[in-house]
């Protein structure tokens, strides 16, 4: 979400094309995808994003990110989305119920637990009533990188932070119990859970996909 961003990253990064489909098979599901709004939150270098005007043509593409170099590449080389900078502070220039679908990938893993709060509230903000949010953790699996006493937090179903850097940055670092994912989002529907596990020798994050209630 917040690397530096230079060109060979849109060649780095054409594995986005999968990940866009996958999702919008995923958002199906749960909602008519014809002539939806549809937001990126932390978008990144647009790896995704950019694949969803071939893959829903009828859709509204917005993203939005807290890097200026990766959006102000995304601006000048991307068509037919619409891309705004966003900030830590939980605060995107959308109005009230815009969004029939927002998604994001591994940006909660890099917030404080005050971040968690505040823009769990915003997304519900700008989440239509019947709206679908796609959100990634790192859940139980990724117990086995925590310490004794920080598992012993988790277990809690309490959030653990590792906050020795700068918030937003990669390697700042947060771990999501479910009790934790589910007190955060108590004003939304869960409608489909799945757990981290190990892919081969990487950890695959916990997806949730929740439903604003109408």
């Amino acid at each position: 979400m917040y690397e530096s961003f230079h060109l060979d990253y849109y060649h780095y990064y054409n594995g986005g094309e999968k990940t866009a489909v996958w999702l919008s098979n995923k958002f199906s599901n749960f909602c008519n995808i014809e002539n939806i709004k549809i937001l990126d939150w932390g978008c990144g270098p647009a790896r995704v994003v950019r694949h969803f005007p071939n893959i829903l043509p009828s859709a509204e593409i917005y993203a939005t990110d807290y890097n200026p170099q990766s959006i102000e590449w995304n601006r000048a080389n991307i068509k037919n989305v619409n891309f705004n900078l966003n900030f830590l502070a939980a605060d995107l220039p959308y109005e009230n119920n815009f969004f029939d679908v927002i998604y994001g990938i591994s940006i909660f893993t890099h917030l404080s637990e005050q971040k968690h709060y505040e823009w769990a509230k915003e997304l519900t903000r700008i989440l239509k009533p019947g709206g679908i949010l796609f959100l990634t953790f790192q859940g139980e699996a990724f117990k086995q990188r925590l310490s004794e006493s920080e598992i012993k937090v988790f277990d809690k179903g309490k959030i653990v932070v590792r906050d020795k850097v700068k918030e937003g940055h990669r390697t700042f670092s947060a771990f999501h119990p479910d009790a934790f994912v589910v007190r955060l989002f108590k004003d939304l529907d869960v409608v489909e859970h799945n757990k981290s596990f190990l892919n081969n020798t990487a950890l695959e994050q916990d997806s949730w996909i929740f439903r604003k209630l109408k």
